[in-house]
């Protein structure tokens, strides 16, 4: 089946290694697409809650996947989030077609999506306002502000924070909570002059101009691979949200590449882990 063409897809907050992972609907997915840019909007493996985690077959297939798109010309952005955050280490290495970084920007067509997973937030969903005019500077305040408070956080004995598991525990305060969040990234990114907006993180995938006195903005946020089975497509000038459960094709089979390629020395460099003797 001809793969369709497109010019960016976002997908977060996939948590590979984790039970909740819907990694087949995701390799189908994949599989039927060729976009210019992937972009890889954070929490794509969960590495929060093991130190060796495991990775069932099909895990390992999505991630050959994605090196394998990232071999065949499309240029892959992994921007790391708050369950993969040990990946934030990487930010700025580039390996042919794969690079890492804390946000992106993308110049598309004359306008400038602002792309970033979003954990920023969590301690700071409201104050955060008033950092907008002080633009890079006052992200890179934020998510250090972040940082040092789950440092503390750790040392302390206690979980990190994490506003999307808030979200889907707290109803209609959870709810209170996601519109703020979006709110925020909205009017960060009509002050610092953005035409799109873009996260993961929360889990609540979504597609909404906001309007305030100061401009407009496109909000959106590219869901999950856990629970909604929903990715964000830009095409022919447009951006779509995908949603499996509706748009889904014919299955696939998984590309050729995918039977030769040994992932398990590469999951080990990347975590920092030692590759698994043979037997």
């Amino acid at each position: 089946m001809k793969k369709r063409r497109i010019d960016v897809a976002v997908i977060s907050d996939v948590h590979l290694a984790s039970p909740g992972c819907h990694a087949e609907e995701l390799l189908a997915y994949l599989s039927s697409i060729k976009p210019s840019i992937l972009v890889l909007n954070g929490d794509i493996i969960d590495l929060r809650n093991s130190g060796s985690p495991h990775f069932p077959p099909t895990h390992k297939k999505v991630l050959k996947k994605i090196l394998g798109m990232a071999s065949s010309g499309t240029k892959v952005c992994y921007i790391a989030g708050n369950h993969d955050e040990m990946l934030r280490r990487l930010a700025g290495a580039v390996i042919g077609d794969l690079s890492f970084c804390n946000k992106l920007v993308l110049p598309l067509d004359g306008r400038r999506a602002w792309i970033f997973h979003g954990d920023i937030f969590d301690h700071s969903a409201g104050p955060a306002k008033w950092l907008a005019p002080l633009g890079n500077w006052g992200y890179s305040l934020l998510m250090g502000t972040n940082r040092l408070i789950n440092w503390f956080l750790a040392r302390a004995g206690r979980r990190k924070y994490s506003l999307s598991e808030r979200i889907r525990n707290r109803g209609e305060r959870g709810e209170r909570y996601a519109s703020k969040f979006e709110r925020t990234a909205s009017d960060l990114a009509i002050e610092n002059q953005y035409d799109y907006v873009i996260c993961g993180h929360i889990h609540r995938p979504k597609k909404e101009w906001v309007e305030t006195p100061k401009g407009r903005v496109l909000y959106m946020n590219s869901g999950d691979w856990v629970e909604n089975l929903t990715a964000l497509e830009y095409a022919f000038k447009r951006w779509k949200l995908y949603r499996h459960s509706e748009d889904k094709l014919s299955p696939f089979y998984a590309d050729e590449e995918l039977k030769e390629m040994d992932i398990d020395d590469l999951i080990a460099s990347i975590i920092g882990q030692k590759p698994p003797t043979a037997r």
